[in-house]
């Protein structure tokens, strides 16, 4: 090695000496140049070391406080379960920490990574204890920060008291590793600073040709495309002729913005083809919607909104309470105000005016993020519940009614028998015979009612009953025959004027026999002794024959106009006007089901103290309307038993 010196020694003193003045002069710079350029490296350098130990330190209590703060609340709890987890998570998260170690009140370490493998609960078994440095004061609260060699390189320790509210918990005791950027620099910068600085001034000479023609042109195209597609143009691409990984980048951007165009157009499509299922979904709903922002402006009405409210003009983009009926802008006024600021929704109930008043249901819903935290409008919907409303009053009335028609009878029914049996021997054979009368009477009438509601009850279920052809004189007759004694006790005269050769209807013979039976019975009640109660059955010319008439005629009292309106409803009866006559009011809203059923309505003319006419017209057999099975469900056909003689 000394010869190889010595050789060297010779080389270079021989090149000085047959150098000229400029090359001497080069070289002199560049040696000034190069030891400067030490100098400055190496004071750069210790610099950085030193800055970095202060990062480092930095770092480490900025890091010991943060964690700190996290888990006292989990050690305070003793939810060691937790703390482990957070420390774990904590430590694969941070690469520069090489050990976390918890020791409580006495020093004692009871959870330590990665010195625990274990669960929480059985590192609590170890009872090794902290060494704490000696002028550290842990409750004090302050963070004590050192520097120690160890045979892995220089670590730092940072000591953190665990408070929380103001009580000591333990130490938590962090190390980490110094920056390996610096440490590494640090080494080579040892090594080869001499190498490093004799050729300098040809690498910054080559680097800046290099730079200016191989990178910084390719650079600013790739920035400016990265630029143009965050702009959210994805169209763009940068077209430059390099090879090897600079080709590579650009050929991989030009390909990333490829596909983002695609997919670009591919989530446009889906969004317009959701856009429109959506749209469709709202527009064909029963109920109706309205979407609004956070200003109440409308974003989307389908047309059943559009029909409750009554708008015919473009609402959209309007402020709601500007285009809502003033009852409806009354009532939501507050609320929508309310939910555009992160109310709950909620339910109104509210009667909309016009030429057919209806009741609506409105619900009003707040639509908020992905996130669930900020309002992005309101929902409301709107339910016509005009029909439930109705409904259920008419349920409410029935309900009173049938109390109330049931309760008269039982009470007399109760007080006839009450008094038979506290008093029976002290009545007359005439007096019991009257009670008894009065008393079959009156189960009589409770036997009807019951009839006439389950006769009701029945005609409205649905239940299906067999059409099919039936002649008209059969009926006709049958209930002649059964109301014929009743009509000579009451000086009546009972007749029917049926046309001849009729051709048969299509329908239910035992349904049409029950609206024979209600119309007779009640021409019968209404009408005075020497009156007449007649049935007639003829073609209607003017519908080709297609159709029959049938007309109960009677010269009975009449009904008032006030009362021909409401006759049909349920217990609704002429004699609660007079209080006369005895009867349930179900009659003729049973004449009217069954009706219904055969696609007929019923119909009166009547003029009191000169009688009533009822008529309705059915339809005459045909085979096509055999064969026309969607009004009755021939394979769960019930045959119908009699429903009964109901008044």
């Amino acid at each position: 090695m000394q010869l190889f010196f010595e050789k060297l020694r010779k080389v270079i003193v021989s090149w000085w000496a047959d150098s000229n003045i400029q090359t001497r002069l080069m070289v002199a710079a560049t040696l000034v140049v190069s030891l400067l350029m030490s100098a400055l490296t190496f004071w750069a350098v210790n610099s950085i070391q030193q800055d970095a130990r202060l990062q480092d330190n930095r770092f480490g209590r900025d890091l010991g406080l943060l964690l700190s703060a996290n888990v006292a609340p989990l050690v305070a709890d003793h939810n060691y379960g937790d703390l482990a987890k957070l420390s774990r998570e904590f430590y694969s998260r941070t690469s520069s920490i090489r050990y976390m170690i918890y020791a409580d009140e006495e020093g004692s370490i009871y959870y330590g990574i990665p010195y625990s493998e274990t669960q929480v609960n059985s590192s609590l078994t170890l009872r090794r204890l902290m060494q704490l440095p000696d002028n550290f004061s842990p409750t004090s609260g302050s963070v004590m920060v050192r520097e120690h060699a160890t045979p892995d390189g220089e670590v730092t320790d940072v000591f953190v008291p665990l408070l929380q509210e103001d009580q000591y918990l333990g130490v938590l005791a962090i190390g980490i590793n110094p920056n390996p950027a610096v440490v590494t620099s640090s080494h080579l910068t040892r090594d080869v600073t001499i190498a490093v600085f004799i050729t300098i001034w040809v690498m910054v000479i080559l680097g800046a040709v290099f730079n200016a023609l191989i990178i910084t042109n390719p650079i600013k195209e790739l920035v400016l495309g990265v630029k143009t597609i965050a702009s959210g143009n994805f169209k763009k691409r940068v077209d430059l002729p390099f090879g090897g990984e600079l080709g590579d980048l650009i050929f991989s951007f030009n390909d990333m913005a490829e596909r983002l165009e695609r997919y670009q157009e591919q989530n446009i499509e889906e969004l317009t083809a959701q856009k429109a299922k959506l749209e469709t979904l709202v527009s064909t709903i029963a109920d109706g919607a309205v979407l609004l922002d956070t200003d109440l402006a409308v974003i989307l009405a389908n047309p059943t909104a559009r029909r409750l409210f009554n708008w015919d003009s473009e609402v959209v983009g309007q402020n709601v309470l500007n285009r809502l009926p003033e009852s409806v802008q009354i009532e939501l006024t507050r609320p929508l105000y309310q939910s555009a600021a992160g109310r709950e929704g909620s339910e109104f109930r509210i009667t909309l005016a016009g030429p057919t008043p209806r009741t609506v249901r409105i619900l009003l819903t707040t639509v908020l993020d992905q996130q669930r935290e900020k309002v992005k409008g309101i929902a409301m919907t709107v339910q016509d519940i005009t029909r439930e409303v109705e409904l259920n009053e008419a349920k409410s009335q029935f309900i009173s009614n049938i109390s109330h028609e049931l309760r008269t009878p039982l009470f007399n029914i109760k007080s006839f028998i009450e008094t038979l049996h506290d008093y029976g021997d002290d009545l007359s054979t005439e007096d019991r015979q009257e009670f008894l009368d009065t008393a079959n009477r009156e189960t009589d009438r409770l036997t009807r009612l019951v009839n006439d509601v389950l006769d009701l009850s029945r005609l409205e279920s649905g239940k299906q009953y067999r059409f099919e052809a039936v002649d008209l004189l059969q009926p006709v007759e049958q209930t002649l025959r059964t109301y014929q004694l009743t009509a000579r006790d009451q000086g009546i005269e009972l007749s029917h004027e049926i046309q001849a050769n009729l051709s048969p209807i299509w329908g239910n013979y035992d349904l049409l026999l029950q609206v024979l039976t209600n119309l007779i019975g009640n021409a019968l009640k209404f009408t005075l002794k020497g009156g007449k109660v007649v049935i007639r059955a003829y073609p209607l010319l003017e519908h080709r024959a297609s159709q029959i008439r049938v007309e109960v005629a009677d010269t009975g009292i009449g009904i008032e106009p006030d009362d021909q309106a409401a006759i049909f409803d349920r217990f609704y009866r002429v004699e609660n006007r007079v209080h006369t006559l005895e009867g349930t009011g179900l009659g003729l809203s049973i004449v009217r089901n069954i009706l219904d059923k055969h696609h007929a309505s019923v119909n009166l003319v009547s003029e009191a103290g000169v009688g009533t006419t009822f008529w309705f017209d059915l339809n005459i057999y045909r085979e096509d309307l055999a064969k026309n099975t969607s009004d009755v469900d021939l394979d769960n056909v019930e045959e119908v038993d009699s429903l009964g003689i109901s008044s």
